[in-house]
């Protein structure tokens, strides 16, 4: 079993939860999710390292998705992995 772990800090829990509450639905059974405060807590696992990679794809379109409703973060997302998902 392959894990991986995600920390997330926000600058406050109105945003922890607002992100917290928006991603939730759609990871039960899939993402373990804990809300501390000001922080997110995810747990993704998976058998292979290419059921966690789109896993965690999802997971942090969702985020990511969730943040800009936020009005936390604005303009494009940088294309981390080279992969023009979000171009």
């Amino acid at each position: 079993m392959i894990t991986l772990d995600l920390r997330i800090e926000y600058d406050d829990e109105k945003m922890a939860k607002a992100v917290f509450d928006s991603v939730a639905p759609d990871n039960e059974g899939y993402v373990a999710t804990e809300l501390c405060g000001n922080v997110l807590l995810m747990s993704i696992s998976s058998d292979n390292a290419g059921s966690l990679r789109n896993a965690a794809d999802d997971l942090m379109a969702c985020i990511k998705a969730a943040e800009e409703a936020s009005g936390l973060v604005s303009g494009p997302a940088p294309d981390l992995d080279g992969d023009s998902l979000f171009e």
